[in-house]
C-alpha cells in the first residue's frame, strides 16, 4: 500500500501532513514511511516462503543506521559492498552469517575484516580477487567463505550505467571462463566454495530476465555438482524494479508497470528449487524507493525566453539521479487544490548544468515559499548525497502512523573545521 496521498487537498505520508514535516525540520529533507518499508520487505520475504532462503538487503541503495535496525529486527541479511556498510551492517545487529559482500575492488584490509566476523560469502568479482584472497585467508589461517559471481551477458535493456550482467560490464567473471575458475578455486588453500553469484541490473520490470538468469544459474551449478563441487548457496543479486506512483493522475507523464515480488520469486524458484540449494536475493531499491520523498521548498520563479524555471533548495548533490542516470521522479505540491497546471524545468542551486530535478515537467502551478515533494527517492537519494558547493547533506525523518522521528541530523558547516 502506498503510504503517501492526498487529504482535502494536502499530502500526507501514513498519517502525518508531509507540508507540517518540512515546516518543522526544514527543507531539503528526506521523509520515510516505515510501514512501507515493513511491508515492502515482508512482501518479497513471504514470497520466497517456500525454499530455504536469505533476504539480503542491498545497503547501497539507504544505509540508514535506523533503517538497518529495522532490517536486522525484520530478520534480513545485508548486501554490503564495502568496509563501511560491513561495519554499519554488523552494528545495526544484522548477522554476520547473513552478510554478502560484493564490489570489484575490495581491499586487503577489507577482505581481512570481513574473514574476521564471520560473513556468509564473498561474491568475488575476478580471478586476481581471488587469489589474493587466498593469500590472505591463508595468513591468517582461515578459509574465506565464496561465492563466485558469474557475469551471464543478459542485456536488462535498462540505463547503461545500472546494467550490470553484460560481458561489457566490469562486474563478475565471464560465464564461458567461470567454471575453470571454479575449478581452481577448488584447489586453493584458502577458499571454501559455498555458492555461486549473478546480478544483472537495477530497475527489472520485465521477469523473462530474471527467468533467463534462473536457466543459466540452473545449468552452470548441474555442471558445478557434476564435477565435484557442491555449493550451498545461489545469490541471484537483486534489480527488482519499483513504481513511480501516480499520486497526481492527471499530470503523470510516465508510468510503469511493476511486477509483484511474488511474480519474481515464482519465476525462480520454479527453475532453481529442484537443486535443493538455498537461494539468497539482495533488493535494496525495491524496499525503500517507493517508500521515501525529498521535500524542497521553492525559492524563485524565474522566466527565461521561452523556459520557466522553478528553483528550489535541493539539488543534484541532495538527489543526483536526474542529473546522473536521467531518472524519472514524480514532482508533486505539498499542497493541491487545483488543476492549473504548467510547463517547468524544476532546478536546483547547484552551480552546474546538469542540477535538475525535472526538464519540461507538466506541474501543478506553484509559487515562491511552496513545498514540492519529489517521490520514489527512498533509495540512492541520501546514500548519493555529497557536499557539493560546500552544502550540508539533509536531514532524514521517518514516520510511523502519527509519529515523526528524526533519524539522521542536518548537516551543519560549522562541523566541517
Amino acid at each position: 500500500m502506498n503510504q503517501f496521498n492526498y487529504r482535502n487537498g494536502e499530502l500526507y505520508c501514513e498519517n502525518m501532513p508531509v507540508k507540517a514535516l518540512a515546516e518543522k525540520f526544514g527543507t531539503p529533507l528526506y521523509i520515510y514511511s516505515k510501514n512501507m518499508i515493513i511491508d515492502k520487505f515482508k512482501a518479497i520475504d513471504e514470497a520466497f516462503s517456500s525454499v530455504k532462503h536469505t533476504i539480503c538487503f542491498a545497503m547501497k541503495a539507504n544505509s540508514n543506521m535506523e533503517i538497518l535496525k529495522l532490517m536486522a529486527s525484520l530478520g534480513a541479511g545485508g548486501d554490503v559492498v564495502s568496509g563501511g556498510e560491513l561495519y554499519l551492517a554488523l552494528k545495526a545487529g544484522i548477522p554476520a552469517n547473513k552478510i554478502v559482500y560484493a564490489s570489484v575492488g575490495k581491499t586487503d584490509a577489507e577482505i581481512k575484516f570481513a574473514i574476521e566476523s564471520g560473513i556468509m560469502a564473498f561474491n568475488v568479482e575476478s580471478e586476481a580477487e581471488l587469489e589474493v584472497m587466498n593469500q590472505i585467508a591463508i595468513s591468517m589461517g582461515k578459509k574465506a567463505p565464496v561465492a563466485i559471481r558469474i557475469n551471464p551477458d543478459i542485456d536488462v535493456h535498462g540505463h547503461p550505467y545500472i546494467s550490470t550482467g553484460k560481458s561489457i560490464n566490469k562486474f563478475g567473471i565471464d560465464i564461458d571462463k567461470a567454471f575453470d575458475v571454479f575449478l581452481r578455486a577448488k584447489e586453493m588453500a584458502g577458499i571454501e566454495i559455498v555458492g555461486v553469484h549473478s546480478h544483472i541490473g537495477s530497475q527489472i520490470l520485465n521477469m523473462d530476465y530474471y527467468d533467463a538468469e534462473a536457466k543459466k544459474l540452473y545449468e552452470f551449478v548441474t555442471r558445478l555438482t557434476d564435477a565435484g563441487i557442491n555449493i550451498q548457496h545461489i545469490d541471484i543479486g537483486g534489480g527488482l524494479g519499483v513504481h513511480y506512483p501516480d499520486i497526481i493522475p492527471e499530470y503523470a507523464e510516465e508510468k510503469n508497470d511493476v511486477p509483484q515480488p511474488a511474480q519474481l520469486a515464482n519465476r525462480v524458484i520454479d527453475v532453481l528449487a529442484p537443486l535443493g540449494l538455498e537461494i539468497v536475493f539482495e533488493p535494496g531499491r525495491s524496499i525503500v524507493g517507493e517508500a521515501g520523498a525529498l521535500i524542497a521548498q521553492v525559492v524563485y520563479i524565474k522566466h527565461s525566453r521561452d523556459t520557466k524555471f522553478i528553483v528550489v533548495d535541493a539539488g543534484m548533490n541532495d538527489l543526483i539521479r536526474p542529473s546522473l542516470y536521467e531518472a524519472y521522479h514524480q514532482i508533486v505540491p505539498t499542497t493541491y487544490m487545483d488543476d492549473k497546471f504548467e510547463i517547468a524545468d524544476v532546478v536546483g542551486p547547484i552551480c552546474e548544468t546538469g542540477d535538475f530535478l525535472a526538464k519540461g515537467r507538466k506541474l501543478p502551478a506553484v509559487q515562491r515559499g511552496d513545498y514540492l515533494a519529489v517521490m520514489t527517492a527512498g533509495a540512492y537519494g541520501y546514500s548519493l548525497a555529497s557536499n557539493y558547493n560546500s552544502r550540508p547533506r539533509p536531514a532524514e525523518v521517518w514516520v510511523d502512523g502519527e509519529n515523526a522521528e528524526l533519524i539522521r541530523e542536518r548537516e551543519k558547516v560549522e562541523d566541517w573545521g
